[in-house]
């Protein structure tokens, strides 16, 4: 009797304990695909802001990033607020305004990978040169971005996408 009392209880746990799990991680998956739907709608819209907090120049080290840099996209508009630090081939007497400047975007082009990945790539150009820009946005909103330049090197940027406001 004790033996059969036993065994009933610690399956009773155990039913409970997979309960349990199975409400935790079922309500786990859905916020997590909850998320992967808003970024999907934000990059669908061309209505995203992108704040980066590192930078990977070609020569030198990944650099963490203290103040608010980002690259924004509004329809057809790149506002790009992102610093720069690698070698120029020909930029105009005093430096420049760099990565800094609001455009308009040509060559938009948005694809998605196997495991949701997003793709994005377009051309622009500031006031001394052409761009361009290729930007990863995985689902959870982590994302990186690579300006490839006629006039300097290339240099990366990795940062999260930010929610809609």
């Amino acid at each position: 009797m004790m033996k059969t009392m036993h065994l009933v209880w610690i399956g009773t746990v155990i039913v409970l304990a997979a309960t349990i799990q199975t409400s935790c991680s079922s309500s786990r998956a859905t916020a997590v695909n909850e998320q992967a739907q808003a970024v999907k709608q934000q990059i669908e819209s061309r209505q995203y802001k992108i704040s980066v907090n590192r930078m990977v120049p070609v020569k030198g080290p990944s650099q963490y990033l203290t103040s608010s840099y980002s690259l924004t996209v509004r329809g057809d508009t790149v506002i790009s607020y992102l610093p720069y630090f690698g070698q120029a081939y020909s930029i105009p007497y005093g430096g420049g305004k760099g990565l800094n400047f609001e455009s308009v975007i040509t060559d938009y082009s948005l694809s998605y990978d196997r495991k949701g990945t997003a793709r994005i790539s377009f051309r622009t150009r500031s006031e001394n040169d052409v761009l361009l820009y290729r930007t990863e946005i995985f689902d959870n909103g982590s994302s990186s971005i690579r300006v490839t330049s006629n006039n300097r090197q290339a240099i990366s940027f990795y940062g999260t996408l930010e929610p809609e406001e």
